[in-house]
């Protein structure tokens, strides 16, 4: 129950632009991967990922050298913020935070980013 009551005064505490601008950064990133891959012919990162490619490895890292800036600094900034509000660091809840505002958002954009212009370049061709 601390977990989802904590979890739930993010949104409406202090600090709450994070939860706005640390996706964004996080789908800016994407963008830039998702149109790199499309132009390279990758698959799209997040299928890549769960379809049994036999370079996950690679494809782990080459994520997160992109995302773990943006996940350093969402995992910072919860913290701080816990610091202020809750005058004590859980520190499960403050990777669960980065993860949402900046994992998953990454996922997500950068896949679909990579089969929007791949169909795009389709199109035009």
């Amino acid at each position: 129950m601390r977990i989802a009551h904590n979890l739930a005064d993010r949104v409406s505490g202090p600090m709450q632009f994070r939860l706005v601008l640390q996706p964004l950064v996080a789908s800016v990133y994407a963008v830039r991967d998702g149109l790199k891959d499309a132009k390279t012919g990758k698959s799209p990162y997040l299928w890549a990922l769960i379809s049994g490619s036999s370079h996950r490895l690679h494809i782990v890292k080459d994520g997160w050298k992109s995302v773990s800036t943006v996940f350093f600094m969402a995992l910072a900034v919860d913290v701080v913020y816990q610091l202020i509000e809750l005058r004590f660091v859980y520190p499960g809840e403050a990777v669960l935070v980065a993860l949402v505002l900046a994992i998953v958002p990454y996922l997500i954009i950068r896949g679909l980013i990579t089969r929007l212009a791949r169909g795009k370049s389709n199109i035009q061709s």
